[in-house]
């Protein structure tokens, strides 16, 4: 299927060619492993890609039917890849047949069109991720049980919508990386990027190992919803700038997302987790509870945080720099109170309400003397 209207045909395997084709090259690459499942021969190499892992049945009580659980393994690798596949088709989708469109109505400059894609792409995700972690937390019921972030450490089984939210989770920020090639991201634009994108694959992924899933996913939905509305207002910015009321509201939930996410590191790792019974470091029972890790966990979300709330620093007073130089600017244009002017002289020889005598020294006034 093409997802882009080529005017163009570049070489065969040229960076062109490849920049327009990724998303088709990448369909193909994902139904060739859908139709794994039609041969028996290949049906277990494809099912590994498609289905979640690592799945154990388990009895909670003797009445209760058997629930289903699911831990990680290697082959979570092989889910990863199959969904960063999918991941990359749906970018092109959205780009395709939504930003694309915004895009040609706006008419905006090349700057903002690379920021109006990033912030259309991130929105649309942290709004499915917003939604889908909160019916999670829903059926966990978090906000009357804040202890069951530590409690029963370690956390080895999870239940299905957790794991394959993990999953999906590291596989969109994996393909992140890539669509900076296929998309024709702007140099300067880059390091920023990879940045948070590397910051959000290494807690995701850590939080997923270290089996504190738990926590991870309770410090995502406050951040994802601080995240969905500063895009969300960045959109609107962009189409039409006198809309900025949006970032005042990001700018305080950004801040209680801040304290929330370090007082509830501190609050694990510093008061529940050393007073669980399970203490010790074990990769076959996946318990990590050990001081070190523990604390090694607590500086990186500490670290991670500050980082944020620096460049948040900035980013304001840069703002108010800005702001105030417009002030500024527009005062210098206001032109002051002008002052009376003198009044020319009038044909009568009157200048400023006084009639001036004629020069006695005229040819006239000879004139009129020798007559």
């Amino acid at each position: 299927m093409g997802f882009r209207k080529k005017n163009k045909s570049p070489p065969v395997l040229s960076h062109e060619f490849v920049i327009q084709n990724h998303a088709d090259m990448v369909s193909c690459l994902a139904m060739i492993i859908l139709l794994g499942l039609m041969f028996e021969v290949t049906a277990k190499f494809a099912i590994m890609f498609i289905t979640v892992q690592y799945n154990v049945t388990q009895v909670l009580d003797e009445k209760s039917e058997p629930v289903n659980l699911y831990q990680y393994g290697p082959k979570d690798v092989a889910t990863v890849f199959f969904y960063l596949l999918i991941a990359v088709i749906l970018h092109a989708l959205i780009q395709e047949y939504i930003l694309d469109k915004m895009n040609r109505r706006l008419h905006l400059s090349k700057t903002k069109h690379s920021k109006f894609n990033e912030s259309g792409q991130l929105a649309a995700f942290y709004l499915f991720s917003f939604i889908w972690g909160c019916s999670i937390l829903t059926a966990e019921d978090f906000a009357t049980n804040p202890t069951f972030l530590w409690e029963g450490y370690p956390h080895t089984h999870m239940v299905f919508q957790v794991k394959f939210f993990y999953i999906c989770q590291i596989a969109y920020w994996l393909h992140a990386l890539p669509e900076l090639y296929f998309q024709k991201v702007r140099k300067e634009d880059i390091p920023r990027q990879l940045y948070y994108i590397c910051l959000y694959v290494v807690h995701i992924t850590g939080a997923y190992v270290l089996n504190l899933h738990r926590l991870g996913l309770v410090l995502l939905v406050p951040h994802y919803l601080v995240e969905l509305l500063f895009h969300a207002s960045r959109l609107f910015y962009f189409s039409d700038e006198n809309k900025q009321k949006g970032f005042t509201l990001w700018a305080l939930l950004f801040v209680i997302a801040r304290l929330l996410t370090l007082t509830l590191s501190v609050l694990t790792f510093g008061f529940g987790l050393p007073r669980t019974e399970n203490q010790g470091f074990s990769l076959a029972e996946g318990n990590f509870n050990v001081l070190t890790v523990r604390m090694t966990c607590l500086a990186a979300i500490c670290l991670t945080q500050a980082w944020m709330m620096w460049k948040f620093i900035n980013f304001q007073l840069k703002k108010w720099r800005e702001h105030s130089q417009n002030q500024a600017s527009k005062k210098k244009t206001v032109s002051p109170k002008s002052k009376p002017h003198k009044r020319e002289p009038t044909r009568g020889g009157a200048a400023n309400g006084v009639v001036k005598s004629e020069d006695k020294t005229s040819p006239r006034a000879r004139k009129a003397k020798a007559s």
